[in-house]
């Protein structure tokens, strides 16, 4: 018989709940304030349901009522400089860190309320019902609330999504050295996704102060717990990653504020995040004005049973108990929010001319301008303005040819040395030299603090990332050691960091740089050795960059760091050991966003290319003879491209040819075609041609990945090609 020893969790977990010593101790103050952001809460979403009911809500309306004490209970005792993110059913956290922002020592609940709580009722139900004198300008709606400056970093319609979001907050807060803590909300639903088991893994393993906080309220939707997973104890999560744990009654407000208390206690004295699980219930469908007994997936004694549970009643009736309350006065505070929701939907709202008496519509000056629409996708880029600008043919510094990798390293070495917030982080970006091509060579030695090794979790440290870079004390370098891992970590990517401007309003800044390689010619496969350009370039809100000349890195990875809007660099296996003019001594100024480079001039067709296939270009112009305008993009995304360039030549030629390497698939010089026969129709005097590789992924195989990627032959057929079809024309 083999050796059986019990193993136990390095970490505590309990379940915690009040006694009538707990409720006779507790600070009247305390319960007073937490039966008023319950009943403001409760107050907010019944209005917001019977908005719905009459279809005043356009889209969803995610009601938490039912659940007001785990928001509550859990914020109530959190400080203005503590952060929260959570899920699309969010109006009760936002609503109860708005309010601790706004009445920092607790609110009355027999007081009046007061216009700071009248005008951020009609704020965030302005911002629900798409108005421009929302939060977001009506952008986020119910499932995006956003205050910054109140604590509340923003509500998330991706199950999970915000997750690692709030980690880059944490990381934020410790190595700001502050004791601020980030709490993070999410559902049973987002407890088994990727995302938050390796935001989890990696909170723990850097001992992030981050609370995790589960709202357990049984349905993923209709689905239940029990479907989901085989242990329905959420909480339990937390063990496998050595982070300790509480379990309470979501339904009792003030066994979630002590639980938070002990976590709080947990993570300002920096040993890590927490747990906290609440057993919740919401009293109404998924979404809308219904209960879930209407569409058949639960019953009407449960949801009774759940009714008897509700957090004010219970709140309500222990306050009575202790005699801090009447029935009377619990009453009154209910129609005084009643009463503040009828103002403020009376400042929204007006009868509607052409229907039935009573019907009432939003009023039409209070939407947003049509000409809104774009605002904000991306910067406006004011914050390069005062930056010294070069080009190689007139820099005055000192050149010498040097290997394009040592200058990735050196510019990025120069950055950290002059700004304390430029963080570095990426799997092995810490080992090996520099990594895996030694792009990031000294960088630890010299600044261990800032250049993070991060476990393989491109979920998780990309969005890690995004949240620091939404902080704003960091400027965020994050690696992804293969572009084709993007798709791992998609949903941060583009639905988070890409989107998150634009989403919450236009003024919010995301100050990332997320750096990547092609690697086709190395061996690696069809999962290794993408051109990413593709896929980002039909993403909003991401810039993209492309260097070709170890020059023109220096100069386009200073402006991706200066810029305020997420920036993509893409770099080439080929060109990091090659050689060419840089600068020695001078790797301060930049390349401005979009400037194009012309490398050679020429009469018969201009070629529009990037990153090695530069070179590729070149020696085919040369082979074949033929009078080709060579434009280096640099920058690729659509608001950058450097369209004055591109159109004088294409004016001067006539002809064009995109050449690129990667598959046709995911083809960046696809969606430029389609812009340029839109633009210089007029000019062309054939349709334009491009150059690409293979419909397949490049393969291991020396001969077929070889036949996968375009090179100088292929540009050399495509040069030949577009002559013969002017000819013909």
């Amino acid at each position: 018989m083999p050796l059986r020893t019990p193993l136990a969790p390095a970490s505590d977990w309990v379940q915690l709940s009040t006694t009538d010593a707990d409720w006779a101790q507790a600070d009247p103050a305390l319960l007073g304030s937490l039966l008023a952001h319950m009943q403001i809460i409760r107050g907010f979403e019944e209005c917001v349901l019977e908005l719905a009911g009459v279809g005043l809500v356009h889209g969803p309306a995610h009601s938490s009522i039912g659940q007001e004490g785990g928001a509550a209970g859990s914020i109530v005792g959190l400080t203005r400089a503590d952060q929260i993110n959570g899920s699309h059913r969010g109006h009760h956290q936002f609503l109860s860190k708005a309010l601790g922002y706004i009445a920092p020592q607790g609110i009355d609940p027999r007081a009046s309320l007061d216009g700071a709580v009248q005008h951020l009722l009609q704020r965030t139900l302005a911002e629900i019902l798409g108005l421009d004198q929302g939060f977001c300008h009506g952008r986020g709606g119910s499932m995006h609330l956003q205050w910054v400056e109140a604590g509340a970093l923003g509500t998330n319609a991706i199950v999970g999504g915000g997750v690692p979001l709030a980690a880059g907050a944490a990381w934020a807060h410790k190595h700001a050295g502050t004791d601020a803590v980030a709490v993070t909300y999410f559902g049973d639903g987002a407890v088994n996704i990727g995302s938050v088991l390796e935001s989890m893994n990696l909170a723990a393993a850097w001992k992030l102060p981050l609370c995790f906080f589960i709202e357990n309220n049984r349905y993923a939707v209709s689905t239940t717990v029990e479907e989901s997973t085989a242990e329905t104890r959420l909480s339990a999560r937390g063990l496998a990653f050595n982070i300790p744990s509480w379990k309470v009654d979501g339904m009792d407000p003030l066994a979630v504020h002590l639980a938070m208390q002990e976590a709080l206690a947990w993570m300002r004295a920096g040993r890590g995040p927490a747990v906290i699980e609440a057993d919740v219930y919401r009293f109404f469908h998924q979404n809308g004005p219904f209960p879930g007994s209407a569409f058949g997936y639960r019953s009407k004694a449960e949801e009774q049973e759940w009714r008897t549970r509700d957090p004010l009643a219970l709140l309500a009736g222990r306050m009575q108990a202790r005699g801090l309350l009447t029935a009377e006065d619990a009453e009154a505070l209910r129609q005084r929010v009643k009463d503040t929701m009828a103002q403020a939907c009376a400042q929204l709202l007006e009868a509607d001319p052409s229907g039935k008496p009573g019907k009432r519509r939003i009023r039409p000056e209070l939407w947003p301008s049509p000409d809104f629409r774009d605002v904000g996708v991306r910067g406006d880029l004011s914050e390069l303005q005062c930056l010294r600008a070069e080009e190689a043919a007139t820099f005055t510094g000192r050149i010498e040819p040097r290997k394009f990798v040592d200058v990735v390293a050196d510019v990025m070495a120069r950055r950290m040395e002059t700004d304390a917030g430029v963080v570095v982080m990426g799997e092995d970006v810490h080992r090996l030299k520099g990594g895996t091509n030694g792009a990031t060579r000294g960088l630890r030695e010299r600044f261990p603090a800032r250049v993070l090794g991060t476990p393989i979790s491109e979920n998780a440290f990309v969005g890690l990332g995004g949240g620091m870079a939404m902080d704003g004390r960091f400027k965020p370098v994050v690696e992804f050691m293969y572009p084709d891992f993007m798709w791992v970590a998609a949903d941060q990517v583009f639905n988070q960091i890409g989107k998150a401007r634009h989403m919450f309003g236009g003024g919010f800044e995301v100050p990332l740089v997320l750096r990547t390689k092609v690697a086709m010619g190395t061996g690696y496969g069809s999962q290794h050795s993408m051109d990413p350009a593709g896929i980002f370039v039909t993403s909003p809100g991401w810039r993209i960059v492309a260097a070709s000349t170890p020059f023109d890195y220096v100069g386009l990875m200073n402006a991706a760091l200066a810029c305020k809007d997420p920036v993509l660099v893409i770099e080439h296996v080929d060109l990091y050991n090659s050689t060419g003019p840089a600068p020695v001594d001078d790797l301060d100024y930049i390349i401005p966003v979009g400037k194009a480079a012309v490398r050679r001039s020429g009469q018969a067709l201009t070629v529009l290319t990037y990153l090695s296939m530069v070179q590729h270009t070149l020696e085919a112009v040369e082979q074949t003879g033929i009078d080709a305008e060579v434009v280096d993009l640099r920058w690729l995304d659509r608001a950058s491209l450097d369209w004055g360039t591109i159109e004088a030549s294409i004016q001067k030629t006539n002809n064009v040819l995109i050449v690129e390497q990667g598959a046709r698939g995911t083809s960046y010089g696809g969606w430029l075609a389609d812009e340029i026969q839109r633009r210089c129709f007029d000019w062309l005097d054939q349709p334009v041609q491009r150059v690409t590789g293979a419909e397949a992924s490049p393969s291991i195989s020396r001969v077929l990945e070889r036949a996968a990627a375009a090179r100088t032959e292929e540009v050399v057929q495509g040069l030949q090609q577009v002559m013969r079809d002017q000819g013909r024309a």
